[in-house]
């Protein structure tokens, strides 16, 4: 390694680098030692992308290349792309000369910040003066729009009295006319008497006819506009219902989607739960079971350590026993009584032995059958589990086909609905349309005309 031909605090420098250098490969599964020139580059793209200077790159070029075989630390360190690649972040990021002390930083930025502090407050002017600017033209829009509306009202109501009063100036037009003929009439003192009073009676004749006619014609108007007015009405207030049911229907559809959204909400929380629950209920259960396994081969493992070390032990109490007896009756006893002893003892040993066998034979084969019966019994057990087990999956699967099934009825009962109301929805825009058409249609018959630009006076017109 190429490290340890620098001095302590250089290696520690480098050591610092590959550090760094090395987790950055190891989070990307890559060898340090033998990674490629491409993942170096990548590695000082990222360390230039997060502030570093070109100094710093190229400490980090130093340290990978010491830290590198010799040959890999000169391909590193000499490489074309490597050198590019510094020489280009040297030039994007110049650094500033070291040499410059504080008190210079200061000299050169104050009139910087002055100048900065200048023309934030000349910009904080010039956008209060343009805010009150918008603000006044604003407040001038809004006057001009006042007025011009209220220049409207005024001609809207001009117009309709104006329409209103026609036939009522036409009427006192005429009769003042006619008033003037009579007094011209009177005036006239040549015309006969005669021929004065039947002017006049004749002219009365005309002029009564004539203003019934008037009175006729304007009563007629009259009730014209009133019926026009009243069917409009009637058509907009058509128009109003129409509108109040469509935003009823959708207000009630908007209700039930939220109540189908959250009662799907409550049943999903409610399932996950549920799973939860199971799921914590099964570890804990599989937990236990895994201790109990083990604890109980513990357990026995030990008990037959216990039973095998009680069987050693009474074996050598015996056989002490034996040896200890032998040379107490060797010692007492002379040799013929020794050996008729002997062969009394052998002889009832063997006695001994054979109901000891009996007895040893009867045991064992009532530990059989309890085995025997134990055995049944877990197979029985074992089989009942397995056929309740078989049930509960069969019930499992037939639940589940009944949800299936049951959610398939509900599907098609869901879509049964949504056509039944879609069905209903083009009914009722149907029947409005048609009901709205009848009534123009009737409106039209009783010579009211089209009311659908019938446009009402303002309240404040009124």
């Amino acid at each position: 390694m190429l490290i340890k031909l620098y001095y302590p605090s250089t290696q520690r420098l480098y050591a610092f680098k590959w550090s760094v250098f090395s987790d950055w490969c190891s989070a990307r599964n890559q060898d340090p030692v033998s990674c490629d020139v491409s993942h170096v580059l990548t590695f000082l793209q990222e360390l230039l992308d997060k502030g570093h200077t070109p100094s710093t790159l190229k400490i980090y070029v130093a340290a990978i290349a010491a830290n590198h075989s010799l040959e890999a630390g000169r391909t590193i360190g000499r490489n074309a792309l490597v050198i590019k690649f510094l020489r280009g972040a040297r030039q994007l990021n110049p650094s500033r000369p070291k040499t410059m002390p504080t008190w210079a930083l200061f000299i050169v930025l104050g009139p910087l910040r002055k100048q900065l502090i200048a023309l934030e407050n000349r910009l904080k002017a010039e956008m209060d003066e343009h805010k009150l600017r918008l603000q006044k033209e604003v407040e001038t829009q809004a006057n001009d729009t006042y007025i011009e509306l209220e220049r409207l009202t005024k001609m809207q109501a001009a117009q309709l009295d104006k329409e209103v009063c026609a036939p009522t100036l036409h009427f006192v037009d005429r009769v003042m006319k006619s008033s003037q003929d009579v007094t011209f009439l009177s005036a006239n003192s040549d015309t006969p008497k005669e021929e004065k009073q039947e002017r006049s009676s004749r002219h009365k004749e005309t002029t009564q006819r004539s203003q019934a006619e008037e009175e006729a014609q304007l009563l007629n108007q009259q009730r014209l506009v009133y019926e026009r007015s009243c069917r409009a009405l009637k058509r907009r207030s058509l128009i109003k219902k129409h509108e109040f049911e469509q935003e009823q229907m959708r207000e009630l559809e908007q209700r039930q989607l939220q109540t189908l959204q959250r009662l799907r909400f409550e049943l999903m929380h409610h399932q996950h739960q549920t799973e939860l629950e199971n799921q914590k209920e099964y570890n804990s259960r599989h937990r236990k079971h895994a201790l109990q396994r083990r604890q109980q081969a513990r357990n026995l493992k030990t008990l037959e350590m216990q039973i095998k070390k009680q069987f050693q032990d009474t074996c050598k109490v015996q056989n002490k026993q034996y040896k200890a007896l032998r040379n107490h009756q060797l010692e007492v006893s002379p040799k013929k009584q020794y050996e008729q002893s002997i062969n009394e003892m052998m002889a009832s040993q063997s006695l001994r032995l054979d109901e000891e066998h009996e007895a040893e034979c009867q045991a064992l084969r009532q530990q059989l059958h309890q085995e025997m019966e134990l055995l049944d019994a877990d197979q029985n057990k074992t089989k009942a589990q397995m056929e309740a087990q078989h049930e509960r999956e069969v019930q499992k699967l037939e639940q589940k086909a009944s949800l299936r099934r049951a959610h398939l009825e509900q599907k098609k009962s869901w879509s049964h609905f949504m056509r039944n109301k879609l069905k209903k929805i083009k009914h009722l825009f149907k029947h409005q349309e048609q009901e709205l058409e009848m009534f123009d249609i009737e409106s039209a018959h009783l010579g009211s005309g089209s009311l659908a630009s019938f446009d009402f006076p303002k309240d404040e017109a009124r």
